[in-house]
């Protein structure tokens, strides 16, 4: 099985610990967004869309789309709730973060950390609107996780944005029960002192 993406990606991250969590073995397959691999021929016939991160599997078939990749690689696991309405918020959570959290945090973090953006040029409404999911989480942040006292791929798929987020101009500092969220997810992912780096082939 092979993982093509770009280590500067929250994206491509989330599929990463995911496999690392589960101990699911792996190549991992450098692709450079900013040098505009994802636009090549070889890549586009992997992945029409041109986006990673992108799976292939041993069969030769490919999956697309970070959240649809989790699900697929931690099925079965203790990572999706068993229970079908726990599994529906987990659900909620994953589309929530593409939908209201990525847009805004992990867009003005590209803007500031890789176009070379100050905290001034920020785009005001993905600001307010950043700081308006931030808040989301931090009121929905009662218990140790996002499913309360269950580990799953809606925490993975929220740290991997949220934790980038001072490099979008975001102060995490008024929001504890992020911060202290942050924390927790880090030690499940064994991310302490410095993320584990894949291995390029």
């Amino acid at each position: 099985m092979r993982i093509y993406g770009d280590l500067i990606s929250g994206n491509c991250l989330k599929v990463k610990w995911v496999c690392d969590y589960l101990e699911i073995p792996y190549d991992w397959v450098d692709i450079d967004i900013m040098a505009g691999d994802t636009r090549s021929e070889d890549f586009l016939a992997k992945n029409p869309a041109g986006q990673v991160p992108c799976l292939e599997l041993d069969n030769g078939r490919y999956l697309s789309q970070s959240n649809a990749i989790m699900l697929f690689l931690a099925q079965d696991s203790a990572l999706i709730p068993e229970d079908p309405y726990e599994k529906a918020q987990m659900h909620e959570w994953l589309f929530w973060e593409q939908y209201s959290h990525e847009p805004y945090i992990a867009v003005l973090r590209f803007h500031m950390k890789y176009m070379g953006k100050s905290v001034e040029d920020r785009d005001p409404d993905k600001v307010a609107r950043g700081t308006k999911a931030l808040q989301h989480m931090e009121n929905a942040l009662s218990g140790a996780f996002l499913l309360g006292d269950q580990f799953s791929l809606a925490d993975i798929a929220l740290y991997a944005y949220t934790h980038m987020a001072g490099e979008g101009g975001f102060d995490l500092t008024p929001f504890s029960n992020i911060e202290n969220w942050l924390s927790r997810v880090a030690d499940q992912l064994g991310l302490r002192p410095e993320p584990q780096h894949a291995k390029s082939k």
